[in-house]
This record gives structure tokens, C-alpha cells and sequence, in this order.
């Protein structure tokens, strides 16, 4: 097995921060690397050193010899003015030529650049538009090793399945940054864990460094453990309840307690229910023959959906199928093209949007978070800001730093922190998980799945989903709500007996759509025989075309100096151009037919 790139006692520090220290890493062909840790740990610093874009303070990187590389950062650097055609096509002159390649059609389909628009200038595109334009570029080259920092940001579901699916198919060094664990678990043979300065290897996926870590925990523990059994005598002794051992500092049976407490059990749903009831009472949120567009775009027509106490519910579709504005709906942000909403009297909702909100700046961690309430009750659990703050991964010094400081993910944490605070009895979480890490994740999770209360969930995290979720619900694209009893597995079933990875809006509100993208109708044997035969005869043409506009180039270059023959070479050009493309939109569909 070939070594694509070595690190050799490679270490990175910024200011007094040291991110790597003395880390000696190893890729070969085909490896498949996960890469976990907390945000701001130095995974992204660690993947750029691997690319060469940051050169490490000391060690040494080693890459084979003509390694083709690429990498994909979350830092997006393409040129505003090109197309997205010219972008991720620039290699194939034709539209033919790249139509014919099963592979790059796929990417096309896969990662819904039809939908985008393969003329749109990269400009007019929104981030994550143009975060998968930069994937599809680099996935259509042949490469040796492939970097990507949080391909799953922007996909949706469909999406993240398509290029597990896609990167399982090739055979490629892959090093990739991600928070989905259902991607991790699916696509990744090892993990490197960066914590401390360290890089941590295990074999294996998410499920695998899970237990891998556990049980590096269970043996560190063998060593504490006299100190573990002392703890529970002493526990035992506190509890016996005599009045003068009371006065022991709380902190002291609190630690006891933790020393020796259980997991906890699974979420009670009837429990669960039977709480938020008494909360909310019967109505929560209501839709009445609701009807919602965007634009031209109709969403729902005359839905109704009624969402009760203690309803836990993820809410999937493909991109731009109406989950946000459906949220913003039911928060109240927007209001019902047709029919009505009802909401609750004692209903108090709080709702996550994908943006984040103006912080105040001028504050710190903890203010921010003491500004919307200083101790909160969620579920059976009562916990001071501080305490929950530190559990969104702000420690007690980190509770300090100002806001205005703080990364994105930092500020993400706090958002959900300030949410949380408000004990709301409803929450809307739209892509909770963007800029999480997975310790976060964990801890979302945790609270989640015992929070009594109504949920509605938009998100790409399968694992979020599947969790904390009882229910799922997708928009296809029919002006419905469909109720999933299999999940999002069924969710998946049924998008895959739909065209891939198709638009949910109708074929004319598409921007750009490329007929090589588009899904043939189901043709007869006979009909599959006549497109192929029509097939070889457009090749056959398109060759001579090509071999036509070759000479005709020659002749205009031999001709410089004489204006009179130039202008009839370029209009015979000109001809042959327009010839060419025609006879190049009935081979994709004769292609088409032919598969």
C-alpha cells in the first residue's frame, strides 16, 4: 500500500494557544480518515497543514511524488465572475463529453447543480450554493488523496447518503472534517481525534471511537478505583441520615453521587407526554387548510397538521423544499398564503433559525446568558447559567470571554444556550447541529431527549434525528405533509423511486436546469434500440463537426490578412458552432433514451 502524505513531529501554535504538538501522522492510498474533535481544537489547522496551504512552526510534511490533491475547505475561494459550469466543467469542451461520463454525471445530479443552474455566475449563489459547487470541482478530478472540512454542511439528507455513496465508490485517500456521525460511521475505516495538542488514532468510524474512547476512560479509571470505593462508603454513611452528618458541604455529596450514578435510562415518551400535557394543555399548534408558497412556488395546498403536547417531530426534504419557511410559519414569523394558524394560550415558543441572531457583543458568555434568566427547569432538572453554559462547552474561565469574541460555533452554542434559558414549552430547531461539534452534539442530545415539551426538528443529522425524534415528516414536493412511519430509511425509499436528486420545484421554476441532468421516461426495448442506433450516427456527426470547425480554425488563422475571407470563415464558423450544438442536445437525449 502507497503512502500519500507523511507529518513528522509536526506542531502548530497561535499566540500562546498550541494546537498540534509534535504530531506524527501517516495516509496511505485508500485510507478513509475521520477527523473529531472540539471546535476550535485544530482540526481545520491540522487538515490545511496536510493540504499545504499552513505551514506547520516545526516537523516536517512529506507528499508522495505528483500526488494529485484536493481540498475543500469551509474558507470557499472561487472566482464571483465564472459560471458554475466553468467552475466544476472547465476540463470538457463540450456538453457531450462530460454528459458521456457516468461519474461526473452523478456528481452533477448528486450534489444538485442542475437545480442550481450550471450558467448561474458563482456571485449570485448563496454560501452553502457555492460550498457545493466547490465540491463538485474537486470531486470531478482524478485524484490520490481528497480533503474536505464539513462536506455535509448545505446537503441535505438525500445528499449526505449520495456522497457517502459516491466517496465508498472510489478509490481515493480520504481525510475528511465532519460532525455527522451517520457519515463518519458509513464512510470512515479510521479516526484521529484532536484534543490537547494530540492527534488520537483509532480503527474505525463513530461507533468505533465511541467505544474505543469509552474504554480508554474505563482503564484510566482502574487506577481510581481505591479512591472510587472510599467515595461509595462514604456515600452510604451521608445517606443513613443522621442530622449531624448533614452539615457536610453539599458540593461533597453531589460528587459521591456522580462517583457511583447510572446511565440514565431511555426517554419515557408516555411520561414525557403526560408532563407536557399539564403544561400545554390540549392545543399547541395548529394548521388549518393551510396554503404556502414562495413566489410562484406552491408549498402546501390546503394542509391541515396539528402538533400536540409532547409531539417530538423531524421535518426532512431536499433542499429548497419549503422545511424553513414551514418552521417560520409555524413560529408565527410569517403568515399562511391561504387558511389558518392556532397556537396555544399557554404556549411559549422558542425558535433556532439557521442565521445566527445579533448577540450582544458587549457582554460576556455568562451576562449573555444570565440576561435571559440566571437558573432554569427543563424537565426534572434545575441548573444555574453557569451550569448550562458549561454544558453547550463553555467552562467556567471561557464563561468570561467577551461575546463579541467569540467563532461561530461558539456564538451557535451560545444561541441555543440563550434559547434554552427561556424554558420554553415549544421548540423549533432549524439545522440545530450547524457548527456543533460532536461533544456538543452529545450534550443537545441529552437535554433533548428528556426535554417535555413539543419538538419540531429540521435536520441533516440523521443521529439528531433518530434520537431525540418519535415521529418524521417530509415535504416531496406535492403540496403535502407525508407522514413517515419507517423514518427517514423511508424517506430515502421513496426519494429513490423519484428522478434523482430532482428539484422539488415545477420544471419551469428551476433556474438553468441542463437537459443532461434531467430524467428520461421509462422507453421500450425497441425505442432503447433506435436511440442507440441514432446515438452512433449523432457521434458520427459530431465527429465530423469537430474535424469541420479544427479546419475551419486553421483557415482563419491563415487568413489574418485578408478581411474579406475572415468575415465568410467566421460566418461558416458560426454555422458549424450552431450545428454542433444542436446535434449535441439530441445526443444527450438520444443518451438519454439509450440507457
Amino acid at each position: 500500500m502507497a503512502n500519500v502524505v507523511n507529518t513528522e513531529a509536526i506542531s502548530k501554535s497561535f499566540g500562546e494557544r498550541v494546537l498540534l504538538d509534535a504530531v506524527s501522522l501517516g495516509v496511505d492510498d485508500g485510507d478513509r480518515i475521520g477527523v473529531v474533535g472540539l471546535n476550535g481544537g485544530g482540526k481545520t489547522t491540522l487538515l490545511e497543514i496536510l493540504a499545504g496551504i499552513e505551514p506547520p512552526d516545526s516537523g516536517r510534511v512529506s507528499r508522495a511524488r505528483d500526488v494529485r490533491l484536493a481540498v475543500v475547505t469551509q474558507r470557499v475561494e472561487l472566482d464571483p465572475a465564472i459560471s458554475v459550469r466553468d467552475a466544476v466543467l472547465a476540463g470538457y469542451d463540450a456538453v457531450h463529453e462530460w454528459a458521456a461520463d457516468p461519474r461526473v454525471r452523478s456528481i452533477v445530479d448528486g450534489l444538485g447543480l442542475a437545480a442550481i443552474g450550471l450558467d448561474s455566475l458563482l456571485g449570485d449563489l448563496s454560501g452553502g450554493e457555492r460550498r457545493r459547487v466547490a465540491l463538485a470541482a474537486a470531486l470531478v478530478r482524478e485524484l490520490d488523496l481528497l480533503i474536505l472540512d464539513e462536506p455535509t454542511n448545505h446537503l441535505d439528507v438525500e445528499g449526505i447518503r449520495w456522497l457517502a455513496d459516491h466517496l465508498l465508490e472510489r478509490k481515493v485517500a480520504l481525510i475528511v472534517v465532519t460532525h455527522d456521525r451517520w457519515f463518519l460511521d458509513t464512510v470512515c475505516t479510521r479516526t484521529w481525534e484532536v484534543a490537547g495538542g494530540a492527534v488520537e488514532q483509532y480503527e474505525g468510524g463513530y461507533a468505533d471511537w465511541v467505544y474505543a474512547r469509552a474504554e480508554r476512560a474505563r482503564l484510566a479509571a482502574t487506577a481510581e478505583e481505591k479512591r472510587r470505593n472510599l467515595a461509595r462508603k462514604e456515600l452510604a454513611w451521608l445517606q443513613r441520615g443522621a442530622k449531624a452528618r448533614t452539615s457536610k458541604p453539599r458540593y461533597r455529596v453531589e460528587a459521591a453521587e456522580a462517583l457511583i450514578a447510572d446511565v440514565p435510562p431511555p426517554r419515557d415518551s408516555a411520561e414525557l407526554h403526560a408532563f407536557a400535557k399539564r403544561r400545554l394543555g390540549k392545543t399547541v399548534l395548529e394548521l388549518e387548510d393551510v396554503t404556502l408558497r414562495i413566489g410562484e412556488q406552491t408549498l402546501l395546498t390546503d394542509v391541515t397538521w396539528r402538533l400536540g403536547p409532547g409531539d417530538r417531530i423531524g421535518l426532512v426534504g431536499v433542499n429548497g423544499s419549503g422545511k424553513t419557511t414551514l418552521l417560520r410559519l409555524l413560529a408565527g414569523a410569517r403568515e399562511a398564503d391561504g387558511g389558518r394558524r392556532v397556537e396555544g394560550k399557554t404556549v411559549r415558543i422558542a425558535y433556532l433559525a439557521q442565521e445566527l441572531e445579533d448577540l450582544p457583543g458587549e457582554l460576556r458568555v455568562l451576562e449573555a446568558v444570565e440576561q435571559i434568566a440566571r437558573r432554569v427547569v427543563l424537565g426534572k432538572d434545575e441548573m444555574s447559567a453557569s451550569q448550562l453554559a458549561e454544558r453547550f462547552g463553555f467552562p467556567a474561565r471561557r464563561q468570561w470571554t467577551p461575546v463579541a469574541d467569540l467563532s461561530g460555533g461558539e456564538r451557535r452554542r451560545l444561541q441555543l444556550t440563550r434559547l434554552l434559558m427561556a424554558e420554553p414549552n415549544v421548540l423549533l430547531l432549524d439545522e440545530p447541529t450547524n457548527d456543533l461539534d460532536i461533544d456538543t452534539l452529545q450534550q443537545l442530545e441529552d437535554l433533548l431527549d428528556s426535554w417535555p415539551g413539543t419538538l419540531v426538528v429540521v435536520s441533516h443529522d440523521r443521529y439528531l434525528v433518530e434520537r431525540v425524534c418519535d415521529t418524521v415528516v417530509a415535504l416531496f414536493g406535492d403540496g403535502r405533509l407525508t407522514d413517515l412511519p419507517g423514518g427517514i430509511d423511508e424517506y430515502l425509499a421513496r426519494r429513490s423511486t423519484l428522478s434523482p436528486r430532482r428539484d422539488s420545484r415545477p420544471a419551469a421554476q428551476r433556474p438553468g436546469t441542463a437537459t443532461a441532468a434531467s430524467t428520461p421516461s421509462k422507453v421500450s426495448a425497441a425505442e432503447q434500440r433506435a436511440a442507440r442506433k441514432e446515438l452512433a450516427r449523432l457521434e458520427r456527426k459530431l465527429d465530423a463537426l469537430h474535424s469541420k470547425e479544427r479546419e475551419l480554425h486553421d483557415a482563419l488563422a491563415a487568413a489574418a490578412t485578408d478581411p474579406g475571407t475572415l468575415l465568410e470563415l467566421d460566418a461558416e464558423l458560426k454555422a458549424v458552432l450552431a450545428e454542433k450544438d444542436e446535434v449535441e442536445m439530441r445526443w444527450l437525449t438520444a443518451a438519454d433514451s439509450a440507457e
